[in-house]
């Protein structure tokens, strides 16, 4: 096995997006090769997944496509391998010194936190598995550089951090800064090693027993394109683009302000405490002033920036999604932590239109800001 592909997470959107891509593209004979996954929990439910991971799984896709339900089965079968981070350590640092060319993880939101029980001892000591994901990641790169510097080596962070790959590469940089690695060391990590920005943007609704999951068909994985980067495979979800900001700015001000802004409303309104997102689009005191927020104050900002057409285009793809008749994505969910989404998701398009002079009053979004 040549163990080309490195995966750390065992979870259901990485089966639903990254597995299904290199699953897709293997059959095209367009993936750089088969998944070797890493599981890093000893949950019984990761445990489970990881045992039948090799075997094979579904993932159903379900929702709306140009405004017609769908649903379809798609076979995955990209993973040749899953290993247990504390049981398989020492295989893990005999890939990395070969084969592995690319690196993918979503680690959840507590990934990139580190362990105070992790120490600089690792370093001279690569049979002892570390705790945190970047001490891992620091470990394997420092064994990598030991005996193959001159491979390359392209890092995928998939978690939802702005700037993912530069977030992860810096926290990695400082632990290895502070452990006292060589200066040589510091700079394979900062110059020869690819970290790669991206996002991720599909829903995945529940997950399959013992493996699988349902998945939108709506899917993207948008790239920065770097020099010197290798792709796991080439997918038309995959898009390679010299501006993630663009991507980033179009699900955050549509998607996730649609989202917060559906659930400011139904707090006001007092709406039934189960109501799902597809039931807020069809209630037209939700949907109404969501539309009018999309086409009047946050619409004209894009088109002020020159990025209207494209908007609309996936405005177009949104509204199918939110429309999902499968999938039971709760308003109150949406709404945990709802003042801090407010201030992330929806004042930035008042302040890009403060900033851009335009005569807008955007009252609906001012209002939905003021309110606690």
């Amino acid at each position: 096995m040549s163990h080309s592909i490195l995966q750390f997470g065992t979870g259901r959107f990485l089966q639903a997006h990254v597995d299904l891509f290199v699953s897709d593209a293997l059959r095209q004979g367009q993936a750089l090769g088969r998944i070797t996954v890493v599981q890093s929990t000893g949950s019984p439910q990761s445990s489970a997944r990881a045992a039948v991971l090799a075997h094979g799984y579904r993932v159903e896709v379900r929702g709306m496509q140009q405004g017609r339900p769908l649903q379809t089965t798609v076979e995955v079968n990209s993973i040749e391998t899953v290993w247990h981070a504390d049981r398989d350590w020492a295989l893990l640092c005999d890939a990395m010194a070969n084969g592995v060319q690319v690196i993918v993880s979503n680690t959840a939101d507590a990934g990139y936190v580190l362990d105070a029980a992790d120490t600089s001892t690792l370093l001279h000591a690569p049979q002892a598995t570390p705790r945190s994901y970047p001490a891992k990641l620091l470990v394997l790169l420092h064994h990598r550089w030991q005996r193959r510097p001159e491979a390359p080596l392209t890092l995928y962070p998939c978690e939802l951090v702005s700037r993912n790959g530069e977030t992860l590469r810096a926290i990695v940089r400082d632990l290895a800064l502070d452990w006292g690695a060589p200066p040589a060391f510091i700079h394979y990590l900062q110059t020869h090693c690819v970290w790669v920005n991206s996002l991720v943007d599909r829903i995945v609704s529940s997950p399959l027993q013992p493996a699988g999951a349902v998945a939108e068909p709506y899917a993207l994985w948008a790239l920065e394109q770097q020099d010197r980067m290798v792709l796991p495979c080439n997918h038309p979800a995959i898009v390679l683009t010299d501006d993630l900001a663009i991507f980033e700015q179009r699900k955050l001000w549509l998607l996730n302000l649609g989202h917060t802004f559906l659930a400011e409303r139904w707090q006001l309104l007092g709406g039934p405490a189960d109501m799902t997102v597809m039931q807020a689009m069809h209630t037209s005191a939700l949907r109404n002033p969501l539309e009018t927020v999309w086409a009047d104050e946050v619409l004209p900002v894009l088109d002020a920036e020159g990025r209207g057409a494209a908007a609309r285009l996936y405005l177009e793809e949104l509204r199918d999604r939110l429309l999902n008749p499968f999938l039971e994505h709760r308003l109150a969910d949406i709404a945990k932590n709802h003042g801090e989404k407010k201030q992330r998701r929806l004042a930035p398009v008042v302040q890009r239109a403060e900033e851009l002079v335009l005569p807008l009053a955007q009252l609906q979004l001012r209002s939905a800001l003021s309110r606690k």
